[in-house]
């Protein structure tokens, strides 16, 4: 089955899930959700079937359509659509849990009839994440970025008669114009300056250039704009008060599928320029080292004092970012011997998307059953769910890089390239900010176990989606911190 059946297929998915929830029951939108992540796990299953333009038969449509001038479909576009379609799926899982919100701030809390596009969006935005894995084309990366974008611009504001959400979706709205004019005017200077936009073609366009200065000015506003997506210094005021507004779902699919969006475009747009022999390597590295320094410090240290959960999240994935950046402000190239830049950047968000989303799973129930987002509502929780608590006590952990965790060896990568770049004021920044995540994080585990519950907390019940998700997320976390191959045999 050729590739780009695949995002054909997640499209039609789209918009017949529009069609049923139009025409189906207005009661209940349940079905509308399970159908979309049911019709997302049946294309994840065919993306393992898919084949690229390099397996294609002679006269076969990708050469009719020339499409393989536009479209790649190698290891690294295979893995970034199935975090794609996993990430969406997980989330309309938590989103068909999350409805009782959902009706309560679009139509009235009896009727789920203004919920129903709530489901059918992310799968667009779904669709726009594929292409852009398979994007080798700057003005076709532009034209996906931007339907991820639009979808989130829609879903951060859902909650019409939530103020919270409607000012995030204002921010949102004004500061991704802000990106993307910044991303089409270094389009324009990079292609002004080299005379293309294919981003395979742009490691020998700039081998020849008399002055790289243009080229560097339009590489740094691209770097800028991008920095929006993945949530980097300079690019990064947006997020805490975003993520605290919008519905959570939408924060958690923001937190995962959103910034690894934006790293395979970045990763896709770094590759000619960092390979050996580059004019620009040493400026762009420079540029992405200051650029994960600033982060690094920024995420970590403003979260060290936030009171609320979801502003917590929102500041540990801004200092994500930073050692994200930092693995590619590393730059080392791939090797059958050693994991290099990509890969570590690859497993790093693999990682992530399972740490993070079961973290808004059960925020998700607090948010729901408690009505709160604070830290002090997951006070006592250990008494309240012992399972639970148990679980976000992994996550929690992992996320601060706690040995035999996944988020450990993640972090493990992102050090071992830094010194072997040298980038050993990288290092330190590295260090002080999984420092400071020690005590953000473990700031939760101590509320769960050691405060007392408020007096009138009740057991926390979870649903069996939300039960499922959790327990199947954790054992994963547990799992790849012990034995990480499968995700490296995935990247492979």
């Amino acid at each position: 089955m050729p590739a780009y059946y695949l995002e054909a297929l997640t499209v039609a998915l789209g918009l017949l899930l529009l069609m049923v929830e139009a025409f189906g029951p207005s009661h209940s939108k349940k079905l509308v959700g399970f159908s979309a992540a049911a019709g997302l796990t049946f294309i994840l299953i065919l993306s393992f079937f898919a084949i690229g333009p390099d397996q294609a038969k002679e006269g076969s449509t990708w050469e009719t359509w020339e499409l393989s001038k536009f479209y790649s479909f190698d290891p690294l576009a295979r893995f970034y659509k199935g975090f794609a379609l996993v990430c969406t799926i997980l989330v309309l899982l938590m989103s068909i849990d999350f409805r009782s919100v959902l009706s309560r701030f679009t139509d009235h809390p009896e009727s789920e009839s203004g919920t129903g596009e709530y489901y059918c969006l992310p799968v667009f935005a779904c669709a726009g994440m594929m292409w852009m894995a398979s994007a080798k084309d700057l003005a076709g990366a532009f034209v996906a970025l931007e339907l991820v974008t639009i979808t989130f611009y829609i879903l951060v504001a859902f909650l019409r008669r939530n103020v919270g959400s409607l000012e995030a979706g204002v921010k949102y709205l004004i500061l991704g114009a802000l990106s993307t004019g910044f991303l089409v005017y270094g389009i324009a200077w990079i292609y002004g300056t080299t005379g293309t936009m294919s981003l395979v073609g742009l490691e020998g366009a700039i081998s020849n250039l008399p002055s790289t200065t243009p080229l560097l000015f339009g590489i740094a506003l691209i770097l800028i704009a991008l920095g929006f997506k993945v949530g980097a210094v300079p690019m990064q005021v947006w997020i805490p008060d975003v993520y605290q507004g919008a519905p959570t779902p939408t924060t958690a699919f923001l937190s995962v599928g959103s910034k690894a969006a934006g790293f395979i475009l970045l990763i896709r747009f770094l590759d000619p320029l960092l390979q050996p022999g580059s004019p620009v390597a040493p400026q762009v590295l420079l540029m992405l080292a200051i650029m994960a320094g600033a982060t690094l410090i920024f995420g970590n240290l403003a979260a060290i004092s936030q009171s609320n959960f979801k502003r917590l999240l929102a500041y540990s994935s801004i200092a994500h970012a930073g050692f994200l950046v930092l693995a590619l402000a590393s730059w080392k190239q791939e090797s059958d011997s050693a994991i290099g830049s990509v890969g570590a950047v690859s497993f790093y968000l693999a990682t992530y998307l399972l740490m993070t989303l079961a973290s808004f799973f059960v925020l998700a129930q607090v948010r729901i059953q408690d009505g709160s987002e604070q830290i002090d509502a997951f006070n006592g929780l250990g008494k309240r769910n012992p399972v639970l608590a148990i679980g976000l006590t992994v996550v929690m952990a992992a996320l601060a890089g706690v040995p035999l965790t996944a988020g450990f060896i993640g972090k493990f990568f992102v050090f071992s390239l830094a010194v072997e770049a040298g980038l050993w004021w990288g290092v330190t920044f590295a260090f002080i900010g999984a420092a400071a995540g020690f005590y953000y994080y473990f700031k939760i585990i101590r509320a769960m176990w050691w405060e007392s519950p408020a007096d009138n907390a009740k057991p926390l019940v979870l649903p069996q989606i939300t039960r499922t998700c959790v327990v199947a997320l954790t054992i994963a976390v547990l799992v790849l911190g012990i034995w990480p191959q499968p995700i490296l045999w995935l990247l492979g």
